[in-house]
């Protein structure tokens, strides 16, 4: 087994304290949050400013690491972990796609982050319509279930 190290770019500022103080998914509210980026990483944020949306990397450092089956929100049936978007999972890596709401020098000020406050940043990439939108993509189960399948 390959052994991986990540080390944080910088932390949020949410005002996010517990797990159930964060919105379902982040997209989902307008709420308001701040990046912080540690002063070696500061040269990477060159140009920022050029994208008005961000994909935000960042370890679930309150999340459960043992589950690999998880109960999506309005579900009663339990699913394996990957065919979700539970925090809890082995690798609890969050994936956001927020606006960049303006840059303050080593501060990101961002909108639609779900991630708790003191949580760590693994990386930041500018967000492409080009290449990051699918269209006709499907979302799996939720799909199935909304089309009116009735299956689970």
């Amino acid at each position: 087994m390959t052994t991986v190290e990540c080390v944080p770019i910088g932390f949020v500022r949410s005002p996010y304290r517990v797990r159930g103080d964060a919105p379902r998914q982040g997209r989902l509210v307008d709420t308001v949050a701040e990046i912080h980026i540690y002063d070696a990483y500061l040269p990477g944020l060159e140009d920022i400013e050029r994208s008005s949306h961000l994909i935000v990397l960042y370890w679930l450092d309150r999340a459960e690491r043992g589950l690999l089956r998880a109960t999506p929100p309005g579900e009663t049936r339990e699913r394996g972990v990957f065919s979700t978007r539970s925090p809890a999972r082995p690798n609890p890596i969050g994936l956001g796609i927020v606006d960049l709401v303006r840059r303050n020098g080593g501060v990101l000020v961002v909108r639609g982050l779900d991630a708790l406050d003191g949580t760590p940043v693994l990386d930041i990439k500018p967000y492409s319509p080009e290449i990051d939108c699918i269209p006709g993509a499907t979302g799996g189960w939720r799909i199935k279930k909304e089309a009116g399948s009735g299956a689970a």
